[in-house]
């Protein structure tokens, strides 16, 4: 069968997007193929470095946290769960590899490629599009393309003429992977043409189902697999010759190979499903998305679907503009992934199938990350969804044993990733910008997981106001984290009309102030006996109290109270004094040597864009006297921070959170203080822009002559009429109209200055 052109896009923005954005270096991003919020991301992986040896961990696995890296010259195969962007990983489950010639089970390494079954490739032969990933395979002569649906990996595999065609699958494969990973996986040849199976792991996620079922264009010719790992015990399997040609297969260290006659056809198409159910789910989901289409059609549906979702936002701008943009945009789109098979049945957080009654279940949850900006920006563009997300949240609390909401979840587990409880948080926006979830049910599960004794310091914070250093290494940053997430209680109990609940945890927001040191104005961790921890360094990011940052960064995290922050601080003019001293000032390396996640090119001077905790800090200056240097800033970190290249993230992704932080920045706001119904104005990026509203409106956003020079808002316009607040509210973007910003070479300094012009803060602003 002659292969067939890809589909010409009928919008112009995927054109404009780049997944290579991010896949070397910090971005942790893959270029594989999936459709918005699916299951599947289907993608190469270009090594197999294990995250630890005999206990000892691996440095060089950080870079494989989405299984490739633009630098590698082979790949090892085709996997088909990734994570876009994070910091620490898991899955890669079920990778799949063409190959012809002497046949190898093992996948080599990248010094001896020739050792296993990985091959080379060229960058040249390289396509990669919102839906579709091309590459040639040099040591086979493999053209393989790839497509995919929600549940559904779709690979077309091209053989030379004069070879016949195998697939190795390996169910010991994995991202992030070490010895003993895979607890146990199974394969079945029901048919030649269709193979079911199941693999479980032991990593991030603490005991991961991920089941298969895999269609077959070609019957299989011959078959086999081996075991790399021996068994002590074979029972009454030995009288069987299991490793060739026998329908059932398992083992710890599965690899399996599947041969078939190429002489009429040299293209293979292989489907394969995924369910957290069970085999049978796998069948429905692959019935249901891809039986009776072929690749191409798969293709163009995907295609199709990013073309559908990236166009409800329309931006002016040069093409790199656009390619960061509407990459962005894609990038919001991949996590949180619908986890539930097309019955509505999944395995939720106690391994138990349920049914989703009303809603979509959803995982992959990096909320310490997401809860910023990601959720947000799904709550204003695709409240549905995002409405499904915290449903799916609520679930996950039911079915806690610790009655605990979700803190970095994926995969029916939850892998205790970060501080906080961050879940209240994307609660509580919801239901302050109108989710239709009910809000007791929502506040009792916040309340619950509020005050679970044993849970990162939770019992210690509820006695003393503060978690102790001596019990918890990250105690200031947690303290800090917590006190937010309490006001987002706080606000969700207001909404609930529970006044008692609501006044208890106003009062637990102001814990925050427990953990500063009055005579400098910097947050600084404390002990079990009230004292301040001795031999300080504010600027140091690692053992100082603090998670994946420092107290200048973290002495910022007070969002829910700015206007109290500007007063522990010293007032107005210490407090702008102070932001800009961490633009300007230089962070000594030494500083950041034993972090991961704070590297040289995140930095601007101390402020670190590379990590999460520090995103809202540009727009701190909306409640001080000089509110215009939020304008010079953000162009700043969008102009150094953000480029079109594959090293073009200035640090982890973190499952659309850096992305969604560049998609508010440049319609012109941020949600400084999710949980509010405000977000902050800075200045639009773009000269134009046009948003597509989930309720049928329309907001164009317009800053014509915006550049580099005109980056200062002379005045704002909202419906023709003048604008003053340094805010814009949900409801006045959900309707529609426009927002026309005067842009100039010079800042207004004395727009914005009054009082009620101020964003929200807990404590008035003196």
């Amino acid at each position: 069968m002659a292969m067939a052109m890809m589909p010409v896009v009928a919008f112009a923005q995927v054109e404009y997007v780049n997944p290579m954005i991010g896949t070397d270096g910090m971005g942790h991003t893959f270029p594989g193929a999936c459709v918005p919020m699916g299951i599947v991301q289907l993608s190469p992986d270009t090594d197999t470095i294990p995250h630890n040896v005999n206990g000892v961990y691996q440095h060089d696995v950080y870079k494989y946290c989405a299984g490739y890296q633009h630098s590698d010259s082979t790949i090892v195969g085709f996997s088909h769960t990734h994570m876009s962007g994070t910091g620490h990983s898991d899955l890669g489950d079920i990778l799949v590899m063409p190959t012809t010639g002497e046949l190898r089970l093992n996948p080599g390494t990248s010094a001896n490629p020739d050792g296993g079954y990985r091959s080379r490739f060229s960058h040249a032969t390289e396509k990669s599009m919102p839906g579709y990933y091309e590459v040639m395979l040099d040591d086979y002569g493999v053209k393989a393309r790839l497509t995919a649906t929600p549940r559904v990996g779709v690979h077309s595999y091209t053989f030379p003429a004069d070879k016949d065609g195998r697939i190795i699958v390996d169910l010991n494969h994995g991202i992030y992977n070490y010895d003993g990973k895979t607890l146990w996986a199974a394969m079945r040849v029901e048919n030649d043409t269709l193979i079911t199976g199941y693999r479980i792991t032991n990593g991030w996620a603490r005991t991961n189902y991920t089941y298969f079922a895999m269609s077959l264009s070609k019957p299989i010719r011959n078959y086999g697999y081996v075991d790399r790992e021996k068994s002590n015990y074979m029972g009454g399997w030995r009288k069987f010759p299991i490793e060739r040609n026998f329908p059932e297969m398992g083992g710890r260290k599965v690899a399996a190979y599947f041969e078939f006659d190429m002489a009429d056809d040299p293209e293979l198409v292989v489907k394969v499903a995924l369910s957290g159910t069970g085999t049978d789910g796998a069948m429905r989901n692959l019935l249901a998305e891809a039986a009776g289409k072929d690749f191409d059609a798969i293709a163009a549906d995907a295609s199709g679907s990013w073309n559908k979702n990236l166009a409800s936002i329309r931006v002016e701008g040069t093409p790199d503009q656009k390619a960061m943009f509407y990459t962005s945009y894609y990038h919001t789109l991949i996590n949180p992934s619908v986890y539930m098979d097309v019955d509505g049945r999944y395995r939720g957080l106690d391994q138990n199938i349920h049914h989703a009654e009303g809603f979509d279940n959803y995982t992959i949850f990096s909320l310490w990350d997401t809860y910023r900006a990601e959720h947000p920006l799904l709550m204003l563009l695709y409240p549905r969804q995002a409405t499904h997300m915290a449903q799916s949240m609520l679930a996950h609390q039911r079915q806690s044993v610790h009655g605990l909401l979700p803190v970095w979840s994926h995969m029916a587990n939850d892998n205790w990733c970060m501080s906080g409880y961050h879940a209240v948080s994307v609660l509580s926006d919801a239901l302050v910008k109108g989710a239709e979830i009910d809000p007791k049910e929502a506040l009792d599960a916040m309340v619950a997981t509020s005050n679970v004794p044993y849970f990162d310091g939770i019992g210690s914070y509820v006695n003393l106001g503060y978690v102790p250093l001596d019990r918890n290494g990250t105690a200031a940053s947690t303290t800090l984290e917590y006190a937010y997430d309490d006001w987002a209680i706080y606000r969700a109990a207001l909404k609930a009309g529970d006044d008692e609940t609501a006044e208890k945890y106003r009062k637990r927001a102001m814990n925050y102030r427990n953990v500063f040191d009055m005579s400098t104005g910097f947050a600084r961790p404390r002990y079990s006996d009230g004292s301040f921890k001795e031999k300080f360094d504010v600027m140091q990011t690692s053992g100082e109290g603090f998670i994946e940052g420092n107290s200048w960064n973290f002495s910022f995290h007070v969002p829910h109270d700015v206007a109290g922050l500007m007063d522990i601080m010293g007032g107005d003019r210490k407090f702008v004094a102070r932001l800009d001293s961490l633009f300007d000032m230089h962070l000594p390396p030494e500083c950041y040597a034993d972090n991961e996640d704070v590297t040289e090119d995140c930095l601007i001077g101390g402020y670190v864009h590379g990590n999460e905790p520090s995103h809202h800090i540009p727009y701190l200056y909306a409640w001080t006297s000089q509110p215009w240097k939020t304008q010079y800033w953000v162009r700043e970190i969008m102009n150094r921070m953000y480029r079109n290249h594959i090293r073009g993230l200035s640090g982890n992704d973190d499952c659309g959170q850096m992305s969604a932080w560049y998609i508010f920045t440049a319609m012109g706001f941020y949600p400084v203080c999710p949980g509010t119904d405000q977000y902050v104005l800075g200045a639009p990026y773009m000269p134009y822009m046009s948003v597509s509203l989930p309720n049928g409106k329309t907001l164009e956003i317009k800053a014509p002559g915006v550049s580099d020079k005109n980056r200062y808002v002379r005045s704002v316009r909202l419906n023709g009429k003048p604008y003053d607040k340094l805010y814009i509210t949900h409801d006045d973007i959900m309707a529609g109209g426009v927002i026309e910003f005067q842009m100039a070479s010079s800042p207004a300094k004395k727009r914005g200055l009054k009082s009620d012009q101020k964003p929200y803060s807990l404590s008035k602003i003196s």
